[in-house]
Protein backbone atom coordinates (compact mmCIF):
# COMPACT_ATOMS: atom_id res chain seq x y z
CA UNK A 1 0.00 0.00 0.00
CA UNK A 2 1.23 3.44 -0.79
CA UNK A 3 2.17 5.65 2.38
CA UNK A 4 0.65 8.49 1.70
CA UNK A 5 -2.63 6.91 0.57
CA UNK A 6 -2.95 5.39 4.83
CA UNK A 7 -6.02 6.57 6.38
CA UNK A 8 -4.58 8.41 9.75
CA UNK A 9 -6.17 7.36 12.98
CA UNK A 10 -8.18 10.16 14.54
CA UNK A 11 -7.81 10.86 18.44
CA UNK A 12 -11.50 8.93 18.63
CA UNK A 13 -10.74 6.00 17.50
CA UNK A 14 -7.45 5.30 19.31
CA UNK A 15 -9.47 6.05 22.33
CA UNK A 16 -12.03 3.46 21.19
CA UNK A 17 -9.22 0.67 20.19
CA UNK A 18 -7.35 1.57 23.49
CA UNK A 19 -10.19 0.97 25.67
CA UNK A 20 -11.29 -1.82 23.75
CA UNK A 21 -7.71 -3.50 24.22
CA UNK A 22 -7.93 -2.38 27.73
CA UNK A 23 -11.17 -4.78 27.84
CA UNK A 24 -9.75 -7.17 26.26
CA UNK A 25 -6.60 -7.68 28.56
CA UNK A 26 -9.19 -7.54 31.61
CA UNK A 27 -10.85 -10.01 30.04
CA UNK A 28 -7.89 -12.37 29.51
CA UNK A 29 -7.06 -12.07 32.83
CA UNK A 30 -9.81 -13.18 34.49
CA UNK A 31 -10.51 -16.01 31.88
CA UNK A 32 -6.71 -16.85 32.36
CA UNK A 33 -7.02 -16.69 35.82
CA UNK A 34 -10.42 -19.33 36.20
CA UNK A 35 -8.18 -21.47 34.16
CA UNK A 36 -7.01 -24.25 36.26
CA UNK A 37 -4.84 -25.39 33.37
CA UNK A 38 -2.83 -22.08 32.74
CA UNK A 39 0.27 -21.50 34.11
CA UNK A 40 1.99 -18.21 35.59
CA UNK A 41 5.07 -18.46 33.07
CA UNK A 42 2.29 -18.96 30.18
CA UNK A 43 0.15 -16.14 31.56
CA UNK A 44 3.15 -14.03 32.20
CA UNK A 45 4.37 -13.95 28.07
CA UNK A 46 0.88 -13.72 26.80
CA UNK A 47 0.07 -10.69 29.09
CA UNK A 48 3.61 -9.06 28.27
CA UNK A 49 3.07 -9.07 24.28
CA UNK A 50 -0.40 -7.86 24.97
CA UNK A 51 0.63 -5.18 27.28
CA UNK A 52 3.11 -4.09 24.74
CA UNK A 53 0.61 -3.74 22.28
CA UNK A 54 -1.69 -1.70 24.19
CA UNK A 55 1.70 0.81 24.85
CA UNK A 56 2.24 1.26 21.24
CA UNK A 57 -1.42 2.32 20.84
CA UNK A 58 -1.05 4.67 23.65
CA UNK A 59 2.16 6.12 21.95
CA UNK A 60 -0.05 6.20 18.57
CA UNK A 61 -2.52 8.13 21.43
CA UNK A 62 -0.69 10.70 22.69
CA UNK A 63 1.23 11.50 18.96
CA UNK A 64 -2.29 11.86 17.66
CA UNK A 65 -3.07 14.40 19.91
CA UNK A 66 0.14 15.94 19.56
CA UNK A 67 -0.58 16.43 16.01
CA UNK A 68 -3.60 17.71 16.52
CA UNK A 69 -3.13 19.85 19.10
CA UNK A 70 0.11 21.63 17.19
CA UNK A 71 0.21 25.24 16.35
CA UNK A 72 1.74 25.83 12.39
CA UNK A 73 1.65 29.63 12.93
CA UNK A 74 5.05 30.04 13.89
CA UNK A 75 6.33 28.53 10.58
CA UNK A 76 3.61 30.01 8.25
CA UNK A 77 3.36 33.86 9.36
CA UNK A 78 7.32 34.24 7.69
CA UNK A 79 5.65 33.41 4.32
CA UNK A 80 8.34 30.95 2.98
CA UNK A 81 6.80 27.59 3.60
CA UNK A 82 2.99 26.57 3.25
CA UNK A 83 0.90 23.83 5.03
CA UNK A 84 0.24 20.50 2.95
CA UNK A 85 -2.59 18.70 4.81
CA UNK A 86 -2.04 14.90 2.98
CA UNK A 87 -0.56 12.71 5.65
CA UNK A 88 2.98 11.26 6.00
CA UNK A 89 3.64 8.64 8.20
CA UNK A 90 6.36 7.21 9.18
CA UNK A 91 7.41 4.40 11.75
CA UNK A 92 9.35 4.85 15.05
CA UNK A 93 11.27 2.10 16.69
CA UNK A 94 10.16 2.12 20.05
CA UNK A 95 10.60 0.04 23.34
CA UNK A 96 7.64 -1.46 23.34
CA UNK A 97 7.74 -2.11 19.29
CA UNK A 98 7.37 -0.42 16.02
CA UNK A 99 4.79 2.36 16.02
CA UNK A 100 3.33 3.81 12.81
CA UNK A 101 2.57 7.55 13.18
CA UNK A 102 1.47 10.12 11.06
CA UNK A 103 2.31 14.31 10.22
CA UNK A 104 1.28 17.07 8.41
CA UNK A 105 4.51 18.61 6.91
CA UNK A 106 5.12 22.09 5.35
CA UNK A 107 6.77 22.36 1.85
CA UNK A 108 9.28 25.49 1.35
CA UNK A 109 8.99 27.87 -1.12
CA UNK A 110 12.75 27.10 -2.10
CA UNK A 111 12.51 23.59 -1.70
CA UNK A 112 12.85 20.92 1.13
CA UNK A 113 10.33 19.62 3.40
CA UNK A 114 9.93 20.40 7.26
CA UNK A 115 8.01 18.13 9.48
CA UNK A 116 7.24 20.27 12.77
CA UNK A 117 5.49 17.36 14.65
CA UNK A 118 9.10 15.74 14.54
CA UNK A 119 10.42 18.84 16.01
CA UNK A 120 7.99 19.33 18.72
CA UNK A 121 8.32 15.61 19.82
CA UNK A 122 12.84 15.87 19.29
CA UNK A 123 12.67 12.90 16.73
CA UNK A 124 15.75 12.44 14.59
CA UNK A 125 15.65 10.78 11.35
CA UNK A 126 17.18 7.50 13.13
CA UNK A 127 13.66 5.34 12.59
CA UNK A 128 14.30 4.71 16.49
CA UNK A 129 13.27 6.11 19.81
CA UNK A 130 15.49 8.24 22.48
CA UNK A 131 15.11 5.48 24.98
CA UNK A 132 15.73 2.69 22.21
CA UNK A 133 19.12 4.44 21.16
CA UNK A 134 20.41 5.23 24.82
CA UNK A 135 19.56 1.63 25.85
CA UNK A 136 21.33 -0.67 23.08
CA UNK A 137 24.40 1.58 22.74
CA UNK A 138 24.80 1.68 26.43
CA UNK A 139 24.33 -2.04 26.17
CA UNK A 140 26.95 -2.45 23.23
CA UNK A 141 29.42 -0.91 25.33
CA UNK A 142 29.26 -3.32 27.67
CA UNK A 143 28.92 -6.69 25.93
CA UNK A 144 29.62 -7.70 22.48
CA UNK A 145 27.31 -5.75 19.90
CA UNK A 146 25.19 -10.21 18.93
CA UNK A 147 25.26 -10.44 22.66
CA UNK A 148 23.35 -6.82 23.31
CA UNK A 149 20.76 -7.90 20.84
CA UNK A 150 19.95 -11.09 22.36
CA UNK A 151 19.62 -8.95 26.15
CA UNK A 152 17.92 -6.05 24.32
CA UNK A 153 15.61 -8.90 22.56
CA UNK A 154 14.61 -11.00 25.26
CA UNK A 155 13.26 -7.77 27.68
CA UNK A 156 11.82 -5.83 24.28
CA UNK A 157 10.38 -8.73 22.28
CA UNK A 158 12.76 -7.37 19.32
CA UNK A 159 15.79 -5.62 18.23
CA UNK A 160 17.92 -3.18 16.25
CA UNK A 161 20.03 -5.12 13.44
CA UNK A 162 24.00 -5.02 14.20
CA UNK A 163 24.19 -2.79 11.48
CA UNK A 164 21.83 -0.38 13.17
CA UNK A 165 23.64 -0.51 16.35
CA UNK A 166 27.08 -0.46 15.16
CA UNK A 167 26.37 3.16 12.58
CA UNK A 168 24.49 4.22 16.11
CA UNK A 169 27.67 4.07 18.62
CA UNK A 170 29.51 5.80 15.48
CA UNK A 171 27.11 8.35 16.02
CA UNK A 172 27.07 8.51 19.63
CA UNK A 173 30.65 7.90 19.88
CA UNK A 174 31.86 11.17 17.53
CA UNK A 175 30.09 13.09 20.20
CA UNK A 176 32.06 11.49 23.38
CA UNK A 177 35.15 13.81 22.62
CA UNK A 178 33.18 17.35 23.08
CA UNK A 179 31.18 15.72 25.74
CA UNK A 180 34.70 15.31 27.79
CA UNK A 181 36.01 18.91 26.73
CA UNK A 182 32.95 19.96 28.59
CA UNK A 183 33.40 18.22 31.46
CA UNK A 184 32.80 19.57 35.24
CA UNK A 185 34.32 19.01 38.26
CA UNK A 186 34.15 19.22 41.50
CA UNK A 187 35.41 22.13 43.38
CA UNK A 188 38.77 20.79 45.28
CA UNK A 189 40.63 21.82 48.10
CA UNK A 190 43.71 22.99 48.94
CA UNK A 191 44.77 19.71 51.04
CA UNK A 192 43.35 17.66 48.34
CA UNK A 193 46.15 15.59 46.15
CA UNK A 194 45.39 15.20 42.17
CA UNK A 195 46.69 11.79 41.81
CA UNK A 196 47.51 10.59 37.42
CA UNK A 197 48.43 7.17 36.66
CA UNK A 198 48.72 6.26 32.92
CA UNK A 199 49.08 2.61 31.10
CA UNK A 200 48.78 1.19 27.66
CA UNK A 201 47.45 -2.01 26.01
CA UNK A 202 47.05 -3.16 22.34
CA UNK A 203 44.07 -4.55 20.80
CA UNK A 204 43.65 -7.10 18.04
CA UNK A 205 43.38 -5.11 15.25
CA UNK A 206 42.26 -6.57 11.28
CA UNK A 207 45.37 -7.09 9.06
CA UNK A 208 45.02 -5.32 5.09
CA UNK A 209 44.64 -9.49 4.46
CA UNK A 210 41.56 -9.96 6.75
CA UNK A 211 40.03 -6.27 5.72
CA UNK A 212 40.18 -6.86 1.95
CA UNK A 213 37.95 -10.35 3.07
CA UNK A 214 35.86 -8.84 4.85
CA UNK A 215 34.72 -6.23 2.06
CA UNK A 216 35.08 -8.40 -1.09
CA UNK A 217 32.37 -9.63 -2.50
CA UNK A 218 30.28 -12.44 -0.33
CA UNK A 219 29.88 -15.90 -2.48
CA UNK A 220 26.73 -17.22 -3.13
CA UNK A 221 25.86 -20.23 -0.42
CA UNK A 222 26.66 -23.14 -2.53
CA UNK A 223 24.24 -26.31 -2.11
CA UNK A 224 24.72 -29.52 -0.20
CA UNK A 225 23.31 -31.85 2.24
CA UNK A 226 23.98 -30.19 5.23
CA UNK A 227 25.95 -27.24 6.78
CA UNK A 228 28.31 -29.43 8.41
CA UNK A 229 29.14 -30.76 4.78
CA UNK A 230 28.83 -27.14 3.28
CA UNK A 231 31.43 -26.07 6.05
CA UNK A 232 33.81 -29.25 5.47
CA UNK A 233 34.25 -28.29 1.10
CA UNK A 234 34.69 -24.89 2.19
CA UNK A 235 37.63 -25.53 4.38
CA UNK A 236 39.41 -27.56 1.88
CA UNK A 237 39.13 -25.19 -0.96
CA UNK A 238 39.89 -21.87 0.98
CA UNK A 239 42.92 -23.37 3.66
CA UNK A 240 44.14 -21.12 6.35
CA UNK A 241 47.86 -20.13 6.52
CA UNK A 242 49.35 -21.90 9.36
CA UNK A 243 50.72 -19.42 11.96
CA UNK A 244 54.46 -20.01 12.42
CA UNK A 245 55.33 -21.94 15.85
CA UNK A 246 55.09 -19.21 18.58
CA UNK A 247 53.60 -16.43 16.58
CA UNK A 248 50.96 -14.80 18.90
CA UNK A 249 51.21 -11.63 16.92
CA UNK A 250 47.57 -9.94 17.10
CA UNK A 251 48.36 -7.13 15.06
CA UNK A 252 48.21 -4.68 18.49
CA UNK A 253 47.20 -1.03 17.90
CA UNK A 254 48.06 0.79 21.44
CA UNK A 255 45.68 2.34 23.35
CA UNK A 256 46.80 4.86 26.19
CA UNK A 257 44.47 5.24 29.14
CA UNK A 258 44.88 7.73 31.92
CA UNK A 259 43.06 7.73 35.40
CA UNK A 260 42.53 10.57 37.24
CA UNK A 261 41.41 11.07 41.24
CA UNK A 262 42.42 13.54 44.31
CA UNK A 263 42.83 12.17 47.91
CA UNK A 264 42.42 13.66 50.89
CA UNK A 265 43.98 14.09 54.02
CA UNK A 266 42.14 12.59 57.39
CA UNK A 267 42.27 13.55 60.45
CA UNK A 268 43.80 10.46 61.11
CA UNK A 269 46.70 11.93 58.75
CA UNK A 270 45.91 9.28 56.58
CA UNK A 271 44.92 10.18 52.14
CA UNK A 272 41.39 8.88 51.77
CA UNK A 273 39.63 8.44 48.65
CA UNK A 274 39.80 7.78 45.38
CA UNK A 275 37.35 11.23 45.03
CA UNK A 276 36.33 11.81 41.85
CA UNK A 277 37.56 9.41 39.77
CA UNK A 278 37.57 9.69 35.89
CA UNK A 279 38.77 7.22 33.03
CA UNK A 280 39.68 8.22 29.52
CA UNK A 281 41.06 5.85 26.83
CA UNK A 282 42.35 6.31 23.28
CA UNK A 283 43.89 4.87 20.60
CA UNK A 284 45.14 8.98 19.78
CA UNK A 285 48.96 9.13 19.91
CA UNK A 286 50.35 9.04 23.43
CA UNK A 287 51.01 12.87 23.56
CA UNK A 288 47.11 13.43 22.63
CA UNK A 289 46.39 11.78 25.96
CA UNK A 290 49.16 13.27 27.73
CA UNK A 291 48.00 16.89 26.67
CA UNK A 292 44.48 15.92 27.63
CA UNK A 293 45.57 14.95 31.21
CA UNK A 294 47.22 18.58 31.46
CA UNK A 295 43.88 19.84 30.42
CA UNK A 296 41.75 18.36 32.99
CA UNK A 297 43.71 18.70 35.89
CA UNK A 298 43.53 22.21 35.29
CA UNK A 299 39.76 21.80 35.22
CA UNK A 300 40.14 20.26 38.25
CA UNK A 301 41.73 23.28 39.87
CA UNK A 302 45.34 21.82 39.29
CA UNK A 303 47.48 24.62 36.77
CA UNK A 304 51.02 24.52 35.63
CA UNK A 305 51.81 26.56 38.43
CA UNK A 306 49.49 25.23 41.12
CA UNK A 307 51.11 24.77 44.96
CA UNK A 308 48.83 21.96 45.02
CA UNK A 309 50.58 17.98 45.05
CA UNK A 310 50.01 16.58 41.76
CA UNK A 311 51.67 12.62 42.08
CA UNK A 312 51.74 10.41 39.36
CA UNK A 313 52.22 6.90 39.05
CA UNK A 314 53.32 4.76 35.75
CA UNK A 315 55.32 1.91 34.89
CA UNK A 316 58.21 3.28 34.25
CA UNK A 317 58.20 3.60 30.29
CA UNK A 318 61.02 6.24 30.00
CA UNK A 319 58.87 8.45 26.98
CA UNK A 320 55.72 8.73 29.08
CA UNK A 321 57.79 9.64 32.11
CA UNK A 322 59.73 12.37 29.97
CA UNK A 323 56.32 13.75 28.01
CA UNK A 324 54.38 13.86 31.78
CA UNK A 325 57.35 15.97 33.03
CA UNK A 326 57.47 18.46 30.82
CA UNK A 327 53.31 19.15 31.30
CA UNK A 328 53.46 18.63 34.90
CA UNK A 329 57.30 20.39 36.08
CA UNK A 330 56.31 20.34 39.77
CA UNK A 331 54.32 16.85 40.41
CA UNK A 332 56.48 14.21 42.22
CA UNK A 333 56.71 10.80 40.46
CA UNK A 334 56.39 7.27 41.29
CA UNK A 335 57.90 4.05 39.35
CA UNK A 336 55.22 1.66 40.12
CA UNK A 337 56.88 -1.12 42.72
CA UNK A 338 54.91 -3.85 41.27
CA UNK A 339 57.17 -3.70 38.01
CA UNK A 340 60.42 -3.53 39.88
CA UNK A 341 59.52 -6.23 42.04
CA UNK A 342 58.65 -8.51 39.14
CA UNK A 343 62.08 -7.24 37.41
CA UNK A 344 63.67 -8.31 40.57
CA UNK A 345 62.15 -11.13 40.79
CA UNK A 346 63.13 -12.36 36.87
CA UNK A 347 66.89 -12.00 38.06
CA UNK A 348 66.50 -14.44 40.81
CA UNK A 349 65.36 -16.96 38.94
CA UNK A 350 68.46 -16.45 37.08
CA UNK A 351 70.93 -17.60 40.34
CA UNK A 352 68.23 -19.05 42.33
CA UNK A 353 65.97 -22.26 41.91
CA UNK A 354 62.32 -21.46 41.33
CA UNK A 355 60.68 -21.45 44.34
CA UNK A 356 63.53 -22.12 46.82
CA UNK A 357 64.06 -20.52 50.05
CA UNK A 358 67.23 -18.92 48.53
CA UNK A 359 65.29 -17.12 45.57
CA UNK A 360 62.88 -16.03 48.52
CA UNK A 361 65.27 -14.96 51.13
CA UNK A 362 67.76 -13.01 48.23
CA UNK A 363 64.42 -10.96 46.67
CA UNK A 364 63.67 -9.92 50.29
CA UNK A 365 66.63 -8.74 51.08
CA UNK A 366 66.64 -6.26 47.56
CA UNK A 367 62.81 -5.43 48.54
CA UNK A 368 63.92 -4.44 51.92
CA UNK A 369 66.66 -1.97 50.71
CA UNK A 370 64.26 -0.63 47.98
CA UNK A 371 61.38 0.02 50.93
CA UNK A 372 63.53 1.71 53.15
CA UNK A 373 64.88 3.99 50.58
CA UNK A 374 68.23 2.47 50.26
CA UNK A 375 68.68 2.66 45.91
CA UNK A 376 72.30 3.12 45.77
CA UNK A 377 72.73 0.82 48.39
CA UNK A 378 70.81 -1.82 46.35
CA UNK A 379 72.42 -0.96 42.81
CA UNK A 380 76.05 -0.91 44.63
CA UNK A 381 74.94 -4.64 45.65
CA UNK A 382 73.49 -5.54 41.98
CA UNK A 383 76.54 -4.03 40.85
CA UNK A 384 79.26 -5.95 42.90
CA UNK A 385 77.32 -9.35 42.38
CA UNK A 386 77.57 -8.55 38.67
CA UNK A 387 81.23 -8.30 39.13
CA UNK A 388 82.11 -11.55 40.66
CA UNK A 389 80.84 -13.60 37.68
CA UNK A 390 82.91 -14.72 34.80
CA UNK A 391 83.20 -12.61 31.66
CA UNK A 392 84.60 -16.05 29.61
CA UNK A 393 82.07 -18.61 31.16
CA UNK A 394 78.81 -19.27 29.03
CA UNK A 395 77.04 -20.24 31.84
CA UNK A 396 77.36 -16.95 33.39
CA UNK A 397 76.50 -15.09 30.21
CA UNK A 398 72.40 -14.39 30.86
CA UNK A 399 73.20 -13.97 34.90
CA UNK A 400 75.22 -11.09 33.74
CA UNK A 401 72.83 -9.81 30.73
CA UNK A 402 69.90 -9.93 33.21
CA UNK A 403 72.00 -7.82 36.28
CA UNK A 404 73.26 -5.26 33.76
CA UNK A 405 69.77 -4.94 32.53
CA UNK A 406 68.31 -4.57 36.16
CA UNK A 407 70.75 -2.16 36.88
CA UNK A 408 69.88 0.14 33.76
CA UNK A 409 66.30 0.22 34.49
CA UNK A 410 67.04 1.09 38.24
CA UNK A 411 69.98 3.84 37.44
CA UNK A 412 67.14 5.68 34.62
CA UNK A 413 64.40 5.68 37.25
CA UNK A 414 66.19 6.36 40.56
CA UNK A 415 64.27 9.78 40.93
CA UNK A 416 61.07 7.93 40.97
CA UNK A 417 62.33 5.67 43.76
CA UNK A 418 61.67 7.52 47.12
CA UNK A 419 59.28 4.75 48.07
CA UNK A 420 60.08 5.33 51.71
CA UNK A 421 59.12 8.89 51.68
CA UNK A 422 56.17 8.68 49.73
CA UNK A 423 54.80 5.41 52.13
CA UNK A 424 55.38 7.70 55.17
CA UNK A 425 53.10 10.23 53.68
CA UNK A 426 50.27 7.50 52.38
CA UNK A 427 51.24 8.62 48.78
CA UNK A 428 50.16 5.65 45.91
CA UNK A 429 53.45 4.22 44.88
CA UNK A 430 51.89 1.44 42.66
CA UNK A 431 49.23 1.82 39.43
CA UNK A 432 47.14 -0.54 40.74
CA UNK A 433 44.06 1.53 39.54
CA UNK A 434 45.05 2.11 35.73
CA UNK A 435 46.11 -1.60 35.79
CA UNK A 436 42.60 -2.57 36.45
CA UNK A 437 41.10 0.12 34.32
CA UNK A 438 43.10 -1.64 31.50
CA UNK A 439 41.53 -5.07 32.31
CA UNK A 440 37.69 -3.90 32.64
CA UNK A 441 37.66 -1.01 29.86
CA UNK A 442 39.83 -2.49 27.39
CA UNK A 443 40.13 -5.96 27.97
CA UNK A 444 36.90 -6.82 29.06
CA UNK A 445 35.08 -5.20 25.82
CA UNK A 446 37.86 -5.07 23.11
CA UNK A 447 40.56 -7.37 23.61
CA UNK A 448 37.95 -10.88 23.53
CA UNK A 449 39.15 -14.06 21.99
CA UNK A 450 38.23 -13.83 18.36
CA UNK A 451 37.89 -10.19 18.09
CA UNK A 452 39.48 -8.09 15.52
CA UNK A 453 39.12 -4.51 15.39
CA UNK A 454 39.58 -1.30 12.91
CA UNK A 455 41.10 1.25 15.54
CA UNK A 456 38.96 3.97 14.07
CA UNK A 457 35.49 2.61 14.67
CA UNK A 458 36.88 0.85 17.82
CA UNK A 459 37.31 4.18 18.97
CA UNK A 460 33.98 5.22 19.09
CA UNK A 461 33.25 2.16 21.51
CA UNK A 462 36.32 2.64 23.69
CA UNK A 463 35.09 6.40 24.29
CA UNK A 464 31.12 5.39 25.07
CA UNK A 465 32.42 2.79 27.39
CA UNK A 466 34.84 5.17 29.65
CA UNK A 467 31.58 7.50 29.85
CA UNK A 468 29.35 4.41 30.87
CA UNK A 469 32.10 3.32 32.74
CA UNK A 470 32.64 6.84 34.73
CA UNK A 471 28.98 6.24 35.41
CA UNK A 472 28.08 9.43 33.47
CA UNK A 473 25.63 7.95 30.74
CA UNK A 474 22.24 9.29 31.85
CA UNK A 475 24.17 12.59 31.55
CA UNK A 476 26.01 12.59 28.50
CA UNK A 477 22.77 11.04 25.84
CA UNK A 478 21.11 14.24 27.66
CA UNK A 479 23.48 16.69 27.38
CA UNK A 480 23.58 14.74 23.37
CA UNK A 481 20.12 14.71 23.21
CA UNK A 482 19.58 18.63 24.18
CA UNK A 483 22.20 19.44 21.20
CA UNK A 484 19.96 17.66 18.95
CA UNK A 485 16.95 19.33 20.03
CA UNK A 486 18.21 22.89 19.03
CA UNK A 487 19.50 21.75 15.93
CA UNK A 488 15.82 20.16 15.31
CA UNK A 489 14.44 23.73 16.20
CA UNK A 490 16.76 25.48 13.63
CA UNK A 491 15.27 23.02 10.77
CA UNK A 492 18.55 21.14 10.54
CA UNK A 493 18.40 17.72 9.18
CA UNK A 494 19.52 15.55 12.70
CA UNK A 495 20.66 11.90 11.92
CA UNK A 496 22.46 10.33 14.87
CA UNK A 497 23.54 6.91 12.79
CA UNK A 498 26.64 7.32 10.70
CA UNK A 499 29.52 4.94 9.25
CA UNK A 500 31.86 7.59 9.38
CA UNK A 501 34.88 6.42 11.63
CA UNK A 502 36.63 8.89 14.08
CA UNK A 503 39.77 10.52 13.20
CA UNK A 504 42.90 9.17 15.72
CA UNK A 505 45.50 10.90 14.35
CA UNK A 506 45.89 13.54 16.57
CA UNK A 507 45.43 16.08 14.16
CA UNK A 508 43.45 19.46 14.42
CA UNK A 509 42.44 22.31 12.17
CA UNK A 510 43.87 25.00 15.39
Amino acid sequence: MDKKKEIPLSVEELEEQIQKKNSELLDSCKKNGEDSEITFFSFEKLFMAQIFQLACLYIQYFVAIRNDKLDYSHWLKTGTCYLKNTPIFRTIKTIFGPVRIYRKYLECNKGGIIYPLDISLGLTRDGFSPMVMSLIVKLSTRVSYATAIIIFKCFCQWAPSKEAIEHLVLGLGGEASEYMENYSYEETNDDEILVIEVDGKATPTATDEELKKRRKKRPKKEKGCCQRHRGKGKRKRNKRKRRKKGDKSKNGKSITIVVMYTLKRGEDGLLHGPYNKIVWASYAPRHVMLAWARKHATKRGFPPDTQKHIHIAIDGEVCLMQGLSKLFPNASFVLDIRHLEEKIWKVGRLFYKEGSKELENWVEEQKKMIYQGQIQKLLKSLNEKEKKLSRRAKRDEEKIKGLKTLINYIEKRVHMMDYKNYIEKDLPIATGIVEGAVRYVIGERLDCSGMRWIPERAEALLQLRCIELNGDWDEFFNWGYEKWLVKLKEHKKVQVRTNETLDISGVTDN
